[in-house]
């Protein structure tokens, strides 16, 4: 089903619209595609556009808060089991084609505080960032009822992008005036911008890619989230707010279960998807945090791969009472995986729409919910 941006903020604050809502956060996985298709698929299956998940109709803002480097992706070396390229960082990446989706870097253009400050410039404020035509457009979608998304850098996501993992989190320790002038540029770009477009189409939704953790837990620490982090995300957050925002949801990935709390007191609402493998059990948060988090994705992706029992298992505990009612838009924890056999999805979601009450596919076709 389509839904309406009104019902859907009101899903998001716990609001009983009527009807839970049932969406599929990301595609498969390109090996899993072909698997699918080997095993009789049809071409709308492995679009995904056969199962009827609900969506909204949504939009970002068109505001640009990022790198404005002016540099192109280029492809120096394609093959069948990876491809090298230099991105819009100037890295050299590798993508290895059969085991991921996101190519990773090979090098970084930031070492040290000169490294930044030589392309500091990329992050800067300027009113080429504004695209006033297309927010006039935008603005008669609004109008419409799509919802709007308004997305800035991630507070550790874009320094880890410039630095990588490692040297990032010794920064931390012995460059901090480094990461606070990264995070200052940055939050200053987005408050203008929100500035400016808001004054067009007003903001639904602030959304922030991080995909800070893993299994073990996120790699910063509550410290590091308070000191350097959340300073940027009030900023943003308080900008946001002033131009209309109600919804805040944060990419994570991962076990986020030590820095949530501080995440939460600058405005988090949402940490999606909350992988189960990551300990990231969204029934038990629903039970510590009540209604002052709303959940997207929660249900265990390789749970699929195990047949139906195991699959019924999954949803009738994720689909149970305290999960309903407003709050929770319920979707697999991200990709579909290799391995899991179209019969099988198939059963995931006519079991799905079963519990949840949705009645017969309709036909609807699907937008994702990565968002």
């Amino acid at each position: 089903m389509i839904w309406e941006r009104d019902r859907y903020i009101a899903h998001c604050q716990h609001q009983f619209t009527g009807r839970e809502m049932f969406c599929q956060l990301f595609g498969p996985l390109h090996v899993c595609k072909q698997e699918w298709a080997e095993q009789g698929a049809t071409e709308k299956e492995i679009a995904l556009t056969a199962f009827d998940f609900d969506y909204v109709p949504k939009f970002i803002v068109s505001g640009h808060t990022g790198p404005a480097s002016g540099l192109q992706n280029v492809i120096l070396e394609d093959t069948e089991e990876y491809t090298i390229s230099i991105d819009h960082l100037g890295r050299k990446n590798r993508l290895c084609k059969k085991t991921a989706t996101i190519p990773l870097p090979m090098e970084f253009p930031v070492k040290t505080m000169d490294d930044w400050l030589k392309i500091k410039h990329w992050y800067e404020f300027s009113e080429d960032r504004i695209d006033y035509e297309k927010l006039e457009q935008q603005k008669k979608l609004y109008e419409k009822g799509y919802l709007s998304l308004f997305g800035v850098p991630g507070g550790f996501d874009e320094c880890r992008e410039l630095m990588g993992e490692e040297n990032l989190c010794i920064a931390y320790y012995e460059e901090p005036e480094l990461i606070h002038d990264i995070l200052n540029t940055i939050a200053d770009t987005a408050l203008k911008v929100i500035e400016r477009t808001g004054k067009i189409v007003p903001i639904n939704n602030l959304i922030i890619h991080e995909d800070m953790a893993g299994k073990s837990g996120p790699l910063v620490g509550p410290s590091q989230v308070k000191e350097f982090i959340a300073p940027y995300y009030q900023k943003v957050w308080d900008a946001a707010k002033a131009h209309g925002a109600v919804l805040f949801s944060q990419d994570s990935d991962g076990d986020m279960s030590p820095v949530i709390d501080e995440f939460m007191n600058c405005g988090v609402q949402c940490f999606m998807p909350y992988e189960p493998i990551g300990n990231m059990d969204m029934v038990k948060l629903r039970e510590k945090y009540g209604n002052k988090l709303y959940f997207k994705g929660g249900i265990d992706k390789h749970a699929l791969r195990k047949g139906k029992e195991a699959i019924r298992k999954e949803l009738e505990y994720k689909m149970s009472a305290p999960m309903l009612g407003g709050g929770t838009v319920f979707a697999l924890d991200h990709l579909v995986p290799n391995g899991v056999k179209i019969e099988d999805f198939r059963y995931y979601v006519n079991l799905s729409r079963e519990i949840l009450g949705l009645g017969p596919i309709k036909g609807e076709g699907f937008e994702r919910m990565a968002f």
